[in-house]
């Protein structure tokens, strides 16, 4: 199956304005869904299996069917989408609002009334200006055409925290409130947005909703890898790669299929090192597991995830201390200071893997970054501070040779010749170099 579902009939020019979108089907499936009693549609989600594109994975018509009914609370159902998109290597719904703005719109409205609900808000990363254009015409176009019915979309622009791509802490950069993640339970479809119940869920994942009722649950579920990996899946192919780009592909094709024969392998005659499997927020994969299928299960087996669908090729000059500082950069910036393991620890793994890359590390600080990783994963109220200790870890794990080479040469044996070299993360220039508790 190589047709594109999720960028259907944008393959060669956007589908930006509502006649463009509606000469190839669009908005028919949210006519059938109305014609639908509420639960119907979400047990047509659940039978297709359509599992969360954002990162999580978590079964689509499952989550919808926490949110209560109406009847059963006091306050406003809500929908929010989650288009904030600042997962490093991701840029798979950033081509979505772009070319298929109005299957984004009509998967919101089928979702709204999946759970009941008639208000709507995307919330859009504050960089993507064009894209918040587009996605503003396109649900203009809807209203002035009455598709929205009584539900109500408001495209709400952040204001570039990769915090706020947390859910709990998107709610409460919504409601005006510094964007930090909230503890749970209560989880959002119970108490989310103002208090009251929400569902949330990633642009590719809602704009799929459409193409799952016009493919058919039954017949989605067998698309990909099922019963588990279904469906096709936006891939983010980037770094030292021919050419990359975004890919839709059905799940269980492996990685070296698309590194390789879509993407046109490594360029230059040089060889891959690592991959940055599922965005910066995972454990980087090794050559060895480049025949690993890309879909939930087989991914898991091999300790990776498959994340937002990152697949950022890393070649034989990039230094992996110099990349996993860098990451741990990022981090340490984007980290909200809620928690203490991700504050402080975020903060420990930078100040040693900048040791590293100056060779005044020693051997034992391999095992104390390890250490410190151990301490953030699974204490912080969100995943940020895990992130960068996965993915820090298994640099040091997977690639320790060549830290230790580091301390041999007194600095990166790679010299200026790393690819990373004199490319910067997030600057850290005004932090303390001694930790703060």
């Amino acid at each position: 199956m190589s047709e594109a579902l999720v960028l259907g009939g944008a393959e060669e020019t956007p589908l930006r304005d509502l006649a463009s979108y509606r000469a190839v089907g669009g908005y028919a499936q949210l006519l059938k869904a109305r014609a639908m009693p509420p639960q119907e549609v979400i047990a047509l989600l659940i039978e297709s299996n359509l599992r969360g594109r954002g990162g999580a994975f978590f079964p689509t018509g499952r989550k919808a069917s926490f949110i209560p009914s109406p009847e059963k609370v006091a306050k406003p159902i809500y929908i929010t989408v989650n288009a904030d998109e600042s997962e490093p290597g991701t840029f798979k719904d950033r081509e979505i609002m772009l070319r298929v703005p109005h299957r984004l719109v009509e998967g919101c409205l089928i979702a709204a009334h999946a759970i009941q609900s008639n208000f709507v808000f995307i919330y859009i990363r504050g960089e993507y200006s064009t894209e918040y254009d587009v996605l503003q015409s396109a649900v203009d176009e809807a209203n002035a055409a009455g598709l929205l019915g009584a539900v109500k979309i408001l495209v709400h622009r952040g204001a570039g925290a990769y915090i706020c791509g947390e859910e709990t802490a998107l709610l409460s950069s919504l409601e005006g409130e510094r964007g930090q993640p909230r503890s749970k339970p209560p989880f959002p479809a119970i108490e989310g947005l103002y208090a009251a119940p929400t569902l949330i869920n990633n642009v590719e994942t809602i704009t799929t909703i459409p193409v799952v009722l016009e493919v058919g649950p039954a017949e989605y579920a067998q698309i990909g890898a099922p019963p588990d990996s279904t469906g096709t899946r936006l891939f983010c192919l980037s770094g030292n790669v021919a050419r990359p780009g975004v890919y839709e592909l059905p799940h269980g094709l492996t990685t070296r299929h698309l590194i390789e024969d879509i993407g046109g392998g490594v360029p230059d005659g040089r060889s891959l090192k690592a991959v940055m499997m599922g965005g910066s927020s995972f454990p980087v994969m090794t050559p060895d597991d480049l025949d690993t299928k890309l879909d939930a299960n087989s991914l898991g087996q091999k300790g990776y995830f498959i994340g937002s669908g990152v697949v950022c090729v890393l070649d034989d000059r990039t230094c992996m201390v110099q990349f996993a500082l860098r990451v741990g950069q990022f981090y340490m910036h984007e980290s909200c200071g809620k928690c203490t393991p991700c504050r402080v620890g975020t903060r420990w793994l930078v100040q040693m893997l900048r040791a590293v890359e100056n060779g005044t590390a020693s051997e034992s600080d391999f095992d104390l970054a390890l250490d410190v990783c151990d301490r953030i994963i699974g204490k912080c109220l969100c995943v940020l501070g895990d992130s960068d200790a996965m993915i820090v870890a298994s640099c040091v794990t997977k690639f320790r040779d060549e830290f230790h080479a580091h301390l041999e040469h007194g600095g990166c044996p790679f010299g200026h010749d790393s690819s990373l070299d004199g490319l910067f993360a997030p600057s850290d220039q005004h932090a303390a170099h001694e930790v703060v508790v």
